[in-house]
């Protein structure tokens, strides 16, 4: 009896990129995007655990960040991409989970000076060739 397994593999790339001015610039700015949305988050996820003992959920945190969005004084988000900043949403949802489950510590507050990152995923990229693919994004 033969038996066959599905088997999925993810691939994950990893490269180094030599920006130009104005793509450091858009980096630059994309991290300090998701510094403050990070940041913004835990404070609130942070103060409604002192205030109600509740926890708050991936999709509240969304709605925060759309909230943000929409904030004057914090108009700026518009400028980057959506992509880090749901992503960063979804990795403090994962720090927490892991932090109940008692295999992390408290996730952190973010600082300009510690390592920057911000994560894309497949549908923030579009080929060349696709149609609505644009040369300067």
């Amino acid at each position: 009896m033969i038996v066959w397994y599905s088997v999925t593999v993810r691939t994950a790339y990893r490269c180094r990129a030599y920006p130009d001015e104005a793509q450091q610039a858009m980096l630059s700015r994309t991290f300090g995007c998701v510094r403050v949305v990070w940041n913004r988050t835990l404070a609130a996820r942070h103060a409604r655990w002192r205030a109600e003992g509740t926890g708050t959920s991936y999709a509240e945190t969304d709605r925060e960040l759309t909230a943000m969005k929409r904030d004057p004084d914090l108009e700026f988000l518009n400028e980057v991409s959506a992509v880090p900043l749901q992503q960063a949403l979804r990795h403090q949802q994962a720090a927490f989970t892991a932090f109940w489950a008692k295999r992390a510590r408290y996730p952190r507050f973010k600082s300009r000076r510690s390592r920057q990152s911000a994560t894309y995923t497949r549908a923030a990229f579009r080929s060349a060739g696709s149609p609505g693919a644009s040369a300067g994004r």
